[in-house]
């Protein structure tokens, strides 16, 4: 642990990270085509920059089960929009807002780390990252709790803020807090968003997807842009027409030309069955094409399988892949784009099974969103398209 020339170590506690040798070489070159317009890049080498650093600090340091809240296949579609990075470890989320100011006089975190339920943190760290000397630095923290009641809401750029001089820059305090006050009160309540038709929808996607509109978030009542983009497909959708990529997630492609590459960056994967196993199963089905997708779901692992069975119609399995049976009470679901249910759209273990199987018919371009309950690890809605 180091701390800045001139300040003692006794003063200011604050921990100080050094960034991998080649990270600078590594992330733009891999950046160049992943963002619309340089100051998102520039957005996202800061984030990734804190990201590595601290992640790689708290899995040694303080919780070794730390991860990431999304692949790094994710990230680009948040830092293309807003600020900030998000860690899990041991129940709780830690929100990361770098800044390339070390001489900071306050925390401002953009409202959606704040006001999206699926998004918000207990604790929120303000990091000072050098580029240049490849370093990052914490200079304090606060709850969600602490910034919703007694900061400042910004509404110009729709950030929460607190002065430096509230921060904590004491990090060993949050883990003792941790162990000492475990009802310890971290976050404050949270407004439901609204729900937001598919037609609305489509339409903020092409009007904010313009690569023109440098600042989206705030190009539109912030009730309806968190709506929005806190539907994670909708949020990927949204960067594919910033950045001009092609539809990632058609199913019918996947199945004739391979896997798209963000596809297979977020663990799906193409596997052909032997026909004596599908017939062994007694299923009349000539198909031996299976996507799949790696999960982990309450620490055991499992596979999400998708394969069509002829005439449009789908069906979705989820397998354990251990010893042990899927567990009563594990659900496996099928939303609609906008997240509506419908007939037949769940399976529900009521006693322990080795699978949870659903099909459903689907016209041409519907669009489908799966879940389980409980949520796999890293788990990030995706449109599966038909």
């Amino acid at each position: 642990m180091n701390t800045p020339s001139g300040l003692s170590m006794f003063a200011i506690p604050q921990l100080h990270l050094q960034l991998a040798d080649n990270f600078q070489s590594q992330f733009w070159q891999q950046a160049e085509s992943a963002y619309s317009h340089p100051g998102s890049r520039w957005q996202a080498a800061l984030n990734q920059a804190c990201l590595e650093g601290f992640l790689a600090w708290i899995q040694v340091e303080r919780a070794a089960n730390a991860q990431a809240w999304v692949k790094a296949a994710s990230r680009p579609s948040f830092w293309e929009i807003v600020n900030g990075a998000a860690i899990n470890f041991d129940g709780g989320r830690v929100i990361l807002i770098p800044t390339p100011a070390i001489d900071f006089a306050e925390l401002r975190v953009p409202q959606e780390w704040i006001d999206l339920p699926s998004w918000a943190g207990d604790y929120y760290l303000s990091i000072y990252v050098n580029l240049d000397d490849g370093e990052i630095q914490v200079l304090g923290y606060t709850t969600h709790h602490q910034l919703k009641q007694q900061g400042h809401y910004n509404s110009s750029d729709r950030t929460y803020s607190c002065d430096s001089d509230d921060l904590n820059s004491d990090l060993n305090v949050l883990w003792l807090s941790r162990q000492l006050c475990p009802t310890e009160i971290l976050r404050a309540e949270i407004d439901p968003l609204p729900q937001i038709p598919l037609e609305q929808a489509e339409n903020l996607i092409t009007r904010l997807g313009n690569a023109t509109q440098l600042r989206p978030r705030l190009a539109v009542p912030f009730l309806l842009w968190g709506a929005l983009i806190e539907h994670s497909g909708w949020r990927q959708q949204l960067y594919r027409h910033r950045v001009g990529l092609p539809e990632q997630w058609s199913m019918s492609k996947w199945f004739q030309a391979g896997i798209s590459t963000l596809g297979q960056q977020l663990g799906w994967e193409m596997i052909a069955m032997e026909p004596a196993v599908v017939l062994a199963r007694g299923e009349q089905n000539t198909t031996t094409k299976i996507l799949l997708r790696q999960l982990t779901i309450a620490g055991q692992p499992y596979e999400l399988r998708v394969l069509p069975k002829g005439d449009d119609l789908w069906r979705f399995e989820l397998h354990s892949t251990s010893t042990n049976n899927i567990p009563c009470g594990v659900k496996l679901r099928l939303l609609t784009e906008d997240l509506l249910p419908f007939a037949n759209h769940e399976d529900i273990a009521l006693t322990a099974t080795d699978r949870l199987f659903l099909e459903v018919q689907v016209s041409p371009g519907d669009g489908l969103v799966w879940e389980t309950e409980p949520q796999p690890d890293l788990f990030d809605r995706e449109i599966l398209r038909f």
